[in-house]
């Protein structure tokens, strides 16, 4: 009786020491293969949410480094880089372009902006982010050539804090679109043409219950596009967990996340 009482001492007492200090340091590799013959042998990482805050150097150089192990041809980039909405307590935004500038993807790094940014006040993440070779996209795309194919990248805008337009998004873009996107609730509207669908911002939950799922979401469709891969008719989006944390800096049944994706 002793032992199993001090057995639940033990978990009780790592269950906050996981949720606070390990789980949200940790970081996989989520790997995903899109059947589609058009661009088939093209890989693209996705990140979002970094949420970096003051003292996360090592967090961001650790998160650049599996970044580029990973290969990419293209890096897509969700938003939500900064903490909250303070900047003085973030990760200097400047700083965080420079590392993000140091991953090796022949075929571009593109972003959106995420909520925070847009709640923080006055950030020109776009002027920051291009300054060091990053491609910002608001309402609007951007054709790639890529091992002699060609492919679009749409950045909508985030349907929780600003104004997607998706008409303006796609605007003579041609076949072979991949949307990227901050949060998920844009999805109904993405037309079924669309190769695959992008988004982050809900973290997947952060904290996740067994055979209950996430506490809360933050999205007006509840847990239907919580996290992974959601098929619904003939689209496709995959929803990343993201990097950081966000409001309570704790994960549980939820680690962090960089998603690989592999055309076949």
């Amino acid at each position: 009786m002793r032992i199993k009482i001090f057995i639940i001492v033990i978990i009780i007492f790592m269950l906050p020491v996981w949720a606070f200090f390990i789980e949200p340091n940790l970081l996989f590799v989520k790997h995903y293969r899109i059947k589609n013959e058009n661009l088939a042998g093209i890989r693209i990482v996705f990140a979002a949410d970094f949420h970096l805050r003051s003292h996360q150097e090592y967090r961001l150089k650790q998160t650049i480094k599996k970044i580029n192990a990973q290969k990419p041809d293209i890096l897509l980039l969700g938003g939500d880089f900064i903490d909250g909405i303070s900047l003085k307590k973030s990760f200097s935004l400047p700083q965080t372009a420079l590392y993000l500038s140091k991953i090796n993807a022949p075929y571009g790094v593109y972003s959106v902006v995420g909520n925070h940014e847009y709640w923080s006040g006055d950030i020109d993440l776009k002027k920051i982010l291009l300054k060091h070779g990053i491609t910002v996209l608001s309402n609007e795309n951007t054709p790639i050539n890529i091992k002699g194919k060609k492919l679009y990248i749409a950045g909508i805008e985030d349907s929780f804090s600003s104004e997607p337009d998706i008409d303006k998004a796609f605007k003579n873009s041609g076949q072979n679109v991949i949307v990227l996107t901050h949060s998920p609730d844009i999805f109904p509207k993405v037309p079924d043409s669309v190769i695959l669908t992008l988004a982050g911002h809900t973290h997947g939950g952060q904290i996740r219950i067994p055979f209950y799922g996430a506490l809360f979401i933050p999205s007006e469709f509840g847990k239907r596009y919580a996290e992974g891969l959601i098929v619904e008719g003939s689209k496709k989006m995959i929803v990343t967990r993201g990097i950081g944390t966000s409001t309570i800096h704790i994960r549980f049944n939820c680690p962090p996340e960089i998603v690989v994706i592999d055309f076949e």
